[in-house]
């Protein structure tokens, strides 16, 4: 197959994927501006390979079987967690506190890596763990990287919001103007709102898209924080992010020349 029609092909599964339903093959020409018969050829080879199912009496097609064990086999081979290992335990060792990896799952999020640092207690963040992302550092920077419709999507009404410590946010007027926050300032932070007496520093690392694949984080006593710690984390915890991004992408990390 020439290179243009692999990108189209991969254009179409992304476009299915993306959508709540099966859609029309007239939708997906349109959306991605391919003639109609271009489109309908997509289509039938991507069919006859089971990545795509046609719902004749829909008149609409949808991912098929074939596309389900790609992603499953995604999640089998962990690729996420495989390129972040290295660089999580490089953050621990330039901060000397526990790191950890999240990834968002609903309206919460889900810690996949945790790197303790010697000496450090064990905290709340264990692989599997999983909790409110409004509540989270992580959850909120990923949470600051999705749009403000994404974020109405999630938290629908009062009941979507689960409070922990009796810590806000509690409402959406309330969370946008934390993500608001967050967005000026770079990074997220939460201070005691997760396990008290510890504070959390986190960034999200994003794809190629901007959409946010998982959320960085370091946790650190905040009896041992003050200005100089904090500036110092934000830093790593940055540096170790687009580190996670451009291994994802495959693209060249502009600050590997530094570690």
């Amino acid at each position: 197959m020439k290179a243009p029609a692999a990108h189209q092909v991969l254009a179409v599964l992304s476009h299915l994927a993306r959508q709540a339903g099966p859609i029309p093959a007239m939708v997906i020409a349109r959306d991605l501006e391919l003639p109609r018969s271009t489109t309908y050829e997509l289509l039938t080879a991507l069919e006859m390979g089971g990545f795509v199912v046609h719902l004749a009496d829909e008149r609409r097609f949808g991912l098929g079987l074939a596309a389900y064990e790609l992603g499953t086999g995604y999640s089998r081979q962990e690729p996420l967690q495989r390129v972040a290992r290295v660089p999580l335990v490089r953050l621990v060792d330039r901060t000397g506190h526990t790191a950890h990896m999240a990834v968002m799952h609903g309206r919460e999020v889900v810690y996949v890596i945790e790197e303790r640092a010697p000496g450090r207690p064990p905290l709340i963040t264990d692989v599997g763990v999983r909790l409110p992302a409004q509540l989270t550092a992580s959850g909120r920077a990923m949470l600051a990287a999705l749009s403000s419709a994404q974020v109405r999507a999630l938290f629908p009404d009062q009941a979507a919001f689960v409070t922990r410590h009796e810590v806000v946010p509690g409402s959406l007027s309330a969370l946008r103007r934390l993500l608001v926050e967050t967005r000026r300032r770079g990074h997220a932070v939460e201070d005691g709102e997760v396990t008290p007496g510890f504070a959390s520093i986190a960034v999200a690392v994003l794809d190629r898209t901007g959409h946010p694949a998982a959320g960085v984080a370091v946790t650190f006593p905040w009896a041992q924080g003050g200005e100089d710690l904090e500036v110092a984390i934000v830093d790593e915890v940055h540096r170790t992010a687009r580190a996670i991004a451009s291994r994802i992408d495959g693209r060249a990390d502009p600050t590997a020349g530094r570690r």
